[in-house]
């Protein structure tokens, strides 16, 4: 089966850059304007990062993992990627768009594709106000943070502060709290996908808090606005019976 014209990306790491050696060498190398697709050798960290810097292209990733954490990669092996790629499973998901504003008035925009997340930035807890479609849910979360979560970024940081998993085509979003002092132990709600969020942050001065769209940082807000980008549709490929709707399941039972 001839290979299709694919761009390889490889994260800095020895074992990706061995990698991109070897599957260079037996498909070529083409560059990813001029690529049907694009595979990722690397981690879930540079997933993310190839799928925010070749976003404009509209291709297809497939990722192999060359990386610690890989679970928006498949398994990598040198031999039979043609066939792979020719028989791979198609997600589409959509980032979160967030509008994050400082201290000093500046305004940051920003897109996530699994989560924005605000954390304190002081020995002090974090104070938010939420707000969902303009109207008031919450007056006072005292917390470490909160975020939002895609079902795609479900299994990530969400997961680790106790929220909920999400199948993958759910039209809804996790809002999930860190650490929640007061109410105590609230772990956070599903809102629908066509919400925006807005968290304001209260005694900001005293109590400073950084934003992060997939872990790009912004300090000192005292606003952030969270909506998911439909118009923005990030394609990737995995392995027939390997897919994010079978991996989420798979989390679940572990």
């Amino acid at each position: 089966m001839a290979s299709p014209h694919i761009a390889f990306l490889a994260s800095p790491v020895p074992a990706a850059q061995e990698a991109l050696g070897v599957l260079t060498g037996l498909h070529g190398q083409c560059p990813p304007y001029a690529a049907d697709m694009i595979v990722a050798l690397g981690g879930d960290g540079f997933m993310l990062q190839t799928l925010h810097e070749t976003q404009g292209l509209g291709l297809p990733v497939y990722g192999m993992n060359r990386g610690t954490v890989g679970f928006l990669m498949n398994e990598y092996a040198e031999d039979g990627l043609a066939e792979r790629l020719a028989a791979a499973e198609e997600a589409v998901i959509n980032p979160l768009a967030m509008r994050a504003v400082d201290t000093t008035g500046k305004i940051t925009h920003a897109l996530a594709i699994n989560e924005v997340s605000l954390l304190r930035a002081g020995p002090q807890a974090a104070k938010l106000r939420i707000l969902i479609d303009g109207k008031e849910r919450m007056s006072e979360l005292v917390c470490d943070g909160a975020l939002v979560a895609t079902p795609a970024g479900s299994t990530a940081y969400n997961y680790s502060a106790h929220g909920p998993i999400l199948p993958i085509g759910a039209d809804v979003l996790a809002l999930t709290a860190m650490s929640a002092f007061r109410p105590r132990r609230w772990r956070g709600a599903l809102i629908p996908k066509s919400a925006v969020v807005r968290f304001e942050v209260l005694e900001a001065d005293k109590r400073p808090v950084r934003a992060d769209a997939d872990s790009r940082p912004v300090p000192d807000v005292v606003s952030v606005e969270i909506r998911s980008e439909p118009s923005v549709r990030h394609r990737i490929l995995f392995d027939p019976g390997h897919g994010l709707e079978e991996r989420l399941i798979v989390e679940q039972f572990v």
